[in-house]
């Protein structure tokens, strides 16, 4: 470490330690620049030293050491309070109030001393003239720690009422100990009404919302405000992610996936912070960590996973089963400590309660990347089981019906009837439907089945199970000999039929069976016409023969759905999709809606091919809505997805938001995390950044960027996410980040044979890389984006790339003459685009665009202290090209106008200021005064001619 030597040196080297990222590194730091300030002789030097360790101990893991530096300030203080400045005088009664709860936080500390320190505080502050609110504030966390109520309801009343002063919480933490109270009374919604404004950013700190945003998760969860909650944890998990210091909130988002059904993302989060589990610096966060690690590990256990490795503390591995009494021996042991200090039970009532919370929803998406959900563990077989008589007749009732479940009422019959002794009509049944969920294999099934049938005296059925066995070799691959076998069932059944010999059923399950072999060979080639007819006997057979049979209506929308098929292929598309439309509705009117999913989805697709978007949109949703809970999860995100996309099309942002959520939830439900969730997860992230929740899409967009492939899902999807992830970053400030988002992006479209997104990303990247503090860098993407914008023939984004540089050239070797020579040849490039341009309105934005580029110069002369007369000449030239565009051109030639007057009010002409500060006055006489630059225009003009 270098020497310091001298006061501002310092300061300097403080300031930026406190930049620094909070942990033991920071804290080093600190130690070091006392030692520095020590060597100065300087009183003020050491104290504002002791002031920064103990900022930055109490913004660590470390918060124990914070009473040392603390308590040599206060001495000096007594002995000679002359030697601190206003600052650092006010910065120590200040920290008085960290230091009342920073020892309710140590167990060691005994309660006797706490509250001795409280008097000492409140003895103290009213010597200093202070309100005795932050007294007050302070004695209500002493009584609401140790469950005293009576004492904290009075106390809580004492620092509402006291009046606000220097020494107060700011606005966002008195909000946040305030709605814990109202949690803590049973007052879920009033605490969130409280919390309102620091939610909103009214309101903000160092560590607000941070605390809040983690404090809410569990109120609006038993509130049902799920979609809030969601919105909350991936806000408050990305403040908090960075902060050593706030492992108690880290533990509210651990605790809110726990008890969502979040588990697996629970386990995420701690795999992120091993540190949490043994940093003793802070005994009470750490007892909070530890008991909702106990409540997470005692969940996963439930869940049948208590063999599931976890995160723990270092030094081993741990299975769930292993850490939750381990967890819960160190939080119960530390909550014993709290309550002996404190002479009650309330830590330990407290910390049992977290551990024994039940699950409040049962599984909420999040939208960001998880595991699927484990499966329910298994509940104990009751005693009494149906009989074999109850399980036939419940297996036939929903066949009958064409139930979803049916497969799985035949199934529990197989298990309970071995050996029952079935006659041959229900074990021609078992078989039957048994072939029918085996596929290839289960074509020898179908020929017993057809035996049986025939031995229980039932040909028809005989020959509708072999014409379904034959259907299922064609979908092998043997479609001649499909063909051939139901050909001549075809014959044999309508023989039967016509002698009276079997049913309506029997006959339209061998006709719709000899369809579906023939639109079989109609995909692998063969001629589409006599598909089309066995298609259309089955309706016209069925029809006028269904009755209450249910199973007949079925055959007849499947043709129809058929016929459909084969108007698609033929690129009817229209006809094909009235067809669909007319197959789900005689579906859905026959009770059976599971079966129209398939064909809305289609229709679906068609009116999306035919530009029918509201089509497409209402035969999606009535899919989800028809499929209820028989859908399979995979096709579930799929038409959610299509939803997402059609909705956000339209402008629907926020529903379309919704449907991408659920998209992505459904994916990893069905193990597709990695295809249609990444995608989901991709148009989730970009619709919550049309919103402006920048956080939350930069929290999904990141989960996306972790699983999608440009093998998968395309370079475009690749670009466009790391792009959307760029702009969140921007606006929440993360620049570093921002331009290594947009520069590989740049990398990848750099690729592409149309260069405009390369030039427009590059062009950001330079934007970013100057935010950074990067401006060789900055320079650097600058010059890329100005070639590309060059052979693109853009001279508006190629002008603007050369007054990028400029403002970036006097921080770099070229200084000043090179940023004097690029604004010159911004000039030069526009002015010669104007002299070529082709029409008026073109002549408009390039004259618009000139008047901007000499503003800047002017702006850029002046800020690097070069010859004021030439600047002033820029800004009057800008204001010139400004009014040759009459009211088009009024803001940028006041804005021009202003900057010239207050250039002249700076070198004393204060005529010539006040005389254009009139004119811009007078340029907007009689203009919208609801106009944000109107009003701005006008304060500056009236503050120049009052004040030049």
């Amino acid at each position: 470490m270098s020497r310091i030597m001298d006061f501002e040196a310092l300061r300097q080297a403080m300031a930026e330690n406190a930049e620094r990222p909070e942990g033991p590194a920071r804290n080093a730091r600190a130690e070091e620049l006392l030692t520095e300030a020590e060597k100065l002789d300087i009183p003020l030097a050491v104290i504002e030293a002791l002031g920064h360790q103990v900022k930055v101990y109490s913004y660590s893991s470390e918060k124990d050491r914070v009473f040392v530096p603390f308590a040599r300030l206060l001495r000096m203080w007594d002995e000679r309070p002359a030697d601190f400045d206003a600052y650092e005088a006010h910065a120590l009664h200040w920290t008085f109030k960290w230091m009342t709860a920073g020892m309710l936080a140590q167990p060691h500390i005994p309660l006797a001393s706490v509250e001795n320190w409280l008097g000492e505080m409140e003895r103290r502050y009213r010597v200093a003239g202070y309100s005795e609110r932050a007294v007050r504030a302070a004695e209500f966390g002493i009584a609401s720690h140790i469950g005293d109520r009576a004492r904290a309801e009075r106390a809580y009343r004492a620092w509402l009422a006291a009046d606000r002063d220097d020494m107060a919480d700011c606005h966002a933490c008195e909000l946040h100990g305030q709605g814990g109270w109202q949690v803590r009374s049973g007052r879920d919604a009033e605490a969130l009404e409280l919390w309102a404004p620091v939610l909103a950013g009214e309101f903000a700190c160092a560590h607000e919302p941070h605390g809040v945003l983690a404090r809410s998760l569990v109120p609006l969860l038993r509130l049902g405000r799920v979609a809030e909650a969601r919105a909350h944890h991936l806000r408050g998990i990305r403040l908090v992610r960075p902060m050593e210091s706030m492992r108690d909130a880290y533990a509210a988002h651990v605790e809110f996936c726990a008890l969502s059904g979040n588990e697996e993302r629970a386990l995420e989060l701690l795999a992120e912070r091993p540190a949490y589990f043994t940093d003793t610096g802070h005994p009470r966060s750490l007892l909070e960590f530890l008991a909702v690690v106990t409540l997470l590990m005692d969940r996963l256990t439930a869940l049948g996973l208590g063999a599931r490795e976890v995160p723990g503390p270092a030094g081993r591995t741990w299975t769930a089963r292993e850490l939750a009494p381990h967890a819960r021996t160190e939080a119960l042991g530390l909550a014993a400590r709290f309550d002996a200090r404190n002479g009650s039970s309330h830590i330990g009532d407290l910390t049992r309660a977290t551990m024994a919370a039940k699950p409040l929803v049962e599984r909420l998406p999040l939208g960001v990347r998880t595991a699927p959900a484990p499966p329910p563990p298994a509940e104990e077989v009751p005693e009494e089981e149906p009989g074999v008589p109850e399980l036939l007749a419940r297996a036939r009732r929903l066949s009958e019906t064409l139930q979803p479940d049916a497969p799985q009422a035949w199934a529990a019959l197989a298990r309970a009837a071995e050996g029952a002794g079935l006659d041959a009509r229900a074990r021609a049944e078992l078989a039957d439907n048994e072939a029918m969920v085996q596929g290839p294999d289960g074509i020898p099934l179908f020929e017993k089945a057809a035996a049986l049938y025939a031995e229980a005296g039932d040909p028809g059925e005989a020959l509708a199970a072999r014409a379904r066995g034959a259907y299922v070799r064609a979908l092998a691959g043997d479609t001649e000999a499909a063909r051939t076998t139901v050909d001549g069932l075809y014959d044999e059944v309508l023989a039967l039929y016509a002698e009276g010999a079997t049913g309506p059923r029997q006959t339209a399950g061998v006709l719709i069976s000899r369809a579906r072999v023939l639109m079989r060979c109609v995909h692998e080639g063969a001629p589409a016409g006599e598909a089309e007819r066995a298609a259309r006997e089955v309706p016209a057979f069925v029809g006028g023969r269904t009755g209450d049979d249910v199973r007949l209506v079925a055959r007849g929308a499947e043709a129809r759905a058929m016929l459909a098929e084969l108007a698609e292929l033929a690129g009817d598309l229209p006809r094909a999709a009235d067809l669909f439309r007319r197959a789900a509705a005689e579906y859905t009117g026959a009770g059976l809606p599971w079966f129209a999913v398939e064909y809305e989805a289609r229709v679906g697709a068609l009116s999306q091919h035919l530009g029918e978007p509201a089509e497409a949109e209402r035969a999606l949703r009535a899919a989800l809505e028809h499929g209820g809970a028989y859908l399979e999860p995979t096709g579930r995100a799929q038409l959610h997805l299509q939803l997402a996309e059609l909705i956000g099309a339209r402008g629907g942002t926020e529903e379309a938001a919704g449907h991408a959520l659920q998209a992505a939830h459904w994916a990893d439900e069905a193990g597709e995390s990695g295809t249609f969730g990444a995608w989901g997860r991709h148009l989730l992230g970009g619709l919550l950044l049309r919103q402006g929740r920048w956080t939350e899409a930069a929290e999904v967009l990141e989960s996306a960027l972790a699983e999608l492939s440009a093998e998968v899902h395309g370079d475009g999807a690749l670009v466009q996410t790391r792009w959307w992830l760029g702009d969140c970053l921007s606006e929440l400030g993360e620049h570093r980040q921002a331009a290594e988002h947009r520069l590989l992006a740049a990398g990848i479209a750099e690729q592409w044979p149309e260069q405009q997104d390369h030039a427009t990303l590059a062009h950001l990247a330079g934007e970013s890389l100057a935010e950074a503090g990067l401006p060789a860098e900055a320079d650097r993407a600058y010059v890329r984006a100005g070639r590309l914008w060059e052979a693109l023939g853009n001279p508006y984004f190629r002008v603007r790339a050369l007054r990028a540089r400029a403002w970036l050239a006097p921080r770099l070797e070229t200084g000043v003459p090179g940023a004097r020579e690029l604004m010159g040849r911004a000039v030069r490039v526009c002015g010669e685009a104007l002299a070529e341009a082709g029409d008026p309105l073109e002549e408009a934005r390039l004259t618009t665009e000139l008047g901007h580029t000499h503003r800047q110069f002017g702006e850029l002369l002046v800020a690097v202290g070069e010859e004021r007369e030439e600047a002033l000449a820029e800004l009057e030239r800008s204001a010139a090209l400004f009014a040759t565009l009459g009211t088009d051109g009024l803001h940028g030639r006041t804005g021009a106008e202003l900057a010239a007057a207050e250039l002249e009010n700076e070198l004393g002409r204060t005529d010539g200021a006040k005389t254009r500060a009139r004119a811009v006055l007078a340029a907007y006489e009689g203009a919208d005064a609801t106009d944000e630059t109107v009003r701005l225009r006008r304060e500056t003009a009236s503050r120049l001619l009052d004040g030049a």
